[in-house]
């Protein structure tokens, strides 16, 4: 049987050195122009830098455990009494009638919810109904017509149960030499600053109870995995990485797992700042599927904290409205804001114009013109009535997740800072049964002496030392419940359009 050469060789060596195409090897056979090794770079270029965007939590809060998948808690209600709305009926010669709405607002909550019944009396409307007013016979109060025309001081002398339904009615004296016929049908503003009785009277009859306001959050499960193949696995492939955690090094097939756990890192956080509960008005919605969701930090500080809704300060006449609406609340003395950059641009622009000396104030500080000397045109805090320290927040400029304002912060939907009290509050801890001292705000995971759900990885499969299905792959999974819990919302204050 002949033997045949497939395929066939016909090389010619030739006498001098130099290439031909009948002296190479690969003419026929081979492409010669890959015939080399490539030049690699074996260590990965950083091309978009740190790319974790995860941290707030970590800087402004603390992480706790807890064995519940309902976390209540409860805050303390205002010490006094402030009605809006309330009209004056009648003045007859210095005796008023004032109804007041029910329900009625004071202090940012629902006056229904606010002030414990009184110990006497039936409330309008329903049979059985308890009163929700807090004003009492015998209580001085100070009344200020909401247009700004008149205020007057009074006693509270009665108390009217059988006004019409939805709102309740007290008569009071006026101190002053005031006749209100004309304010008649206008809206005040009331609160209470003391009591007045005369000789050998009662004391007070009713009494009122301290008020709560409650609040919960649930806690939701975050999942993910990572695949490779156990013929990928026998691929080696070093790479040299420097890593968003700060590790740095070699790295085989397993780069892939790294990047993955460090996106569900973020996930991690950035679930907490953006997720918002689930709610069940669309039939077809998340809540038809069992899927709760939980109120993070922006949903919180949207429904029980403050807004500026003009993008981002830009003057001291903006902060002067914040700082006088802190005053309202909790008047934290330091506070710390996480802007995007274009808020923090703003802010340095405002403050160094303070500066008389120099055009647009590039001449505050020491300068003296040493050519060691870089000019530091940014400021990190400053003080007007509470302390602010201000940092760039990396969530808000990354554009893949919330950066996509532009330089006025006027973008639709957009968030271009939060500012957050520093330091703790005291809470009554409803699963605890007792006070408790607890960050503004911080993270809840789920956890028991038996299971802790705050960062569960685990491998399955057969390849890679897995040894738990007959799948020729190894998969590395992801969980962890928790949720976010922002207390004393009222403190917070968020930059939106």
């Amino acid at each position: 049987m002949p033997v045949s050469a497939s395929p066939s060789f016909n090389l010619q060596p030739s006498a001098n050195r130099q290439i031909a195409t009948t002296n190479y090897i690969g003419s026929n056979a081979f492409d010669w122009t890959n015939q080399y090794l490539p030049d690699i770079y074996e260590k990965e270029f950083e091309r978009y830098g740190n790319r974790s965007v995860s941290g707030f939590l970590r800087m402004v809060g603390a992480e706790m455990p807890c064995a519940s998948d309902l976390i209540r808690w409860a805050e303390q209600g205002r010490l006094h009494l402030k009605y809006t709305g309330v009209t004056l009926t009648s003045d007859t010669n210095g005796t008023l009638v004032m109804t007041i709405p029910i329900p009625n607002n004071y202090g940012g909550y629902p006056q229904g919810t606010n002030v414990q019944p009184l110990a006497t009396g039936t409330a309008p409307g329903a049979a059985g109904d308890t009163v929700n007013v807090g004003i009492r016979v015998g209580q001085t109060i100070f009344a200020q017509q909401e247009n700004g025309v008149n205020s007057f001081h009074a006693v509270v002398s009665a108390i009217s149960y059988a006004a019409p339904a939805g709102t309740q009615a007290f008569t009071c004296r006026i101190y002053e030499n005031l006749n209100l016929a004309s304010a008649v049908a206008s809206t005040f503003s009331v609160w209470i600053y003391g009591s007045e009785f005369t000789k050998g009277s009662n004391g007070m009859t009713e009494s009122l109870q301290p008020f709560d306001s409650y609040f919960f959050n649930n806690p939701i499960i975050l999942k993910d995995r990572y695949t490779v193949t156990g013929s990928d696995m026998t691929q080696i492939g070093w790479v040299e990485v420097t890593s968003e955690n700060g590790a740095s090094g070699y790295l085989w097939y397993m780069k892939a797992e790294h990047e993955s756990r460090l996106r569900f890192e973020d996930y991690l956080e950035s679930s907490m700042i953006e997720a918002i509960p689930s709610n069940s008005g669309r039939t077809a919605g998340a809540a038809s599927l069992g899927y709760k969701g939980t109120e993070g930090v922006f949903s919180a500080v949207t429904s029980r904290g403050n807004i500026f809704s003009g993008g981002f300060p830009t003057s001291l006449i903006d902060f002067d409205a914040i700082v006088q609406r802190l005053d309202k609340q909790g008047a934290i003395e330091e506070n710390a804001m996480f802007v995007n950059r274009a808020a923090s641009f703003a802010m340095d622009d405002f403050l160094a114009a303070q500066n008389s000396y120099g055009t647009g104030g590039t001449s505050y500080g020491l300068f003296d013109n040493s050519e060691q000397m870089a000019l530091n045109l940014g400021f990190r805090g400053f003080r007007r009535g509470y302390d602010f320290y201000k940092t760039d927040w990396k969530y808000l400029n990354d554009p893949t997740m919330r950066g996509q304002g532009t330089s006025s912060g006027t973008v639709a939907g957009s968030v271009n800072g939060l500012l957050v009290p520093a330091g703790t509050t005291n809470v009554y801890d409803e699963v605890m049964g007792q006070n408790a001292k607890r960050p503004f705000l911080h993270v809840r995971y789920r956890e028991t002496e038996a299971e802790s759900r705050k960062f569960k990885t685990w491998a399955v499969g057969s390849a890679g030392g897995a040894a738990t299905s007959d799948a020729d792959s190894m998969s590395v999974h992801y969980l962890s419940e928790r949720c976010v819990c922002v207390l004393g919302a009222n403190n917070f204050f968020i930059f939106q359009s």
